[in-house]
């Protein structure tokens, strides 16, 4: 790739960041911040902390990134946080930015969820898209699924969210009010599915890798990812040298995660994904969705 074909990818990339870094943002400030839901991960704590000691939201999520960000550059390379040190720094001056301007919606608690939850999934999908993260609960399970890697990175996410969510039932007084975080982080869930594989109802998607690194890769996706492999040989057919292709079959909304983890390891792969229809075997059923 050109220089100037490369400068225009990056310039691409951290524009739809700073796009998604601005609707994530506006889900919180607009939404969830104003209704008393937090829908988990470090910006679920600092709505509470704001609740209780009216510390900016923003700024209090990126003081509690801070040790993330170190943690996670030890671990994984200065390289890997990179943009997520810049996405989660524009959502954090964006969400006390938009602050200031004093519009939110307070009324239908369910309608904040759903929203919100849109808006959130709509601006993290395309952070994910282009390879970014907002940090938090993204860093701690990868982190801690290199030192217990019988955990995959996704339960242990959702273990964080659940204890997020547990605790805003204490800190609100409320039990609906954590049941209203739930509602936000489905549709969350659910929308950033659609930005980044978009809106059709497949059974999984599978990823083709094709790589210079096929052991190294194999070993970071089966370990960190928890997921299966085939591993095939080939050659390039212009360089004539001698290239792994690695097959990975994954549910929908894993398939963003693997991919970000595969290029953080290996620039120079070769990674094309696509759908598929009917998945049988080990950790797949014919029905899931």
């Amino acid at each position: 790739m050109k220089k100037t074909d490369r400068a225009k990818a990056y310039a691409i990339d951290y524009l739809l960041i700073a796009l998604g870094a601005a609707v994530y943002a506006l889900s919180v400030d607009f939404f969830t911040a104003p209704n008393d839901i937090a829908p988990g991960g470090v910006t679920g704590l600092a709505t509470m902390l704001n609740h209780l000691l009216g510390v900016p939201i923003g700024f209090t999520a990126l003081l509690l990134n801070i040790p993330l960000f170190i943690w996670g550059a030890v671990e994984s390379g200065a390289r890997f946080i990179i943009r997520t040190v810049i996405a989660s720094t524009l959502v954090s001056v964006l969400i006390d930015g938009f602050s200031a301007l004093g519009l939110h919606y307070q009324g239908n608690l369910i309608l904040a969820a759903i929203f919100g939850g849109l808006l959130s999934g709509f601006g993290l999908g395309l952070i994910f898209l282009r390879g970014g993260s907002t940090g938090g609960t993204d860093i701690i399970a990868r982190n801690l699924n290199k030192r217990f890697p019988y955990r995959s990175v996704g339960s242990i996410v959702l273990i964080s969210d659940i204890v997020v969510i547990a605790l805003s039932a204490i800190v609100y007084g409320s039990l609906e009010q954590a049941l209203y975080a739930v509602i936000a982080i489905f549709v969350s869930t659910k929308m950033i599915d659609a930005v980044v594989f978009g809106f059709s109802r497949d059974n999984g998607k599978l990823l083709l890798i094709v790589t210079a690194k096929p052991e190294e890769l194999t070993d970071m996706i089966t370990g960190q990812e928890d997921r299966g492999v085939t591993l095939l040989s080939a050659r390039g057919g212009y360089s004539g040298s001698e290239l792994g292709v690695i097959l990975c079959a994954v549910r929908p909304h894993d398939a963003y995660r693997v991919r970000n983890a595969v290029l953080s390891a290996d620039h120079g792969a070769f990674i094309v994904t696509t759908t598929a229809n009917t998945i049988s075997g080990k950790g797949f059923s014919d029905d899931f969705s």
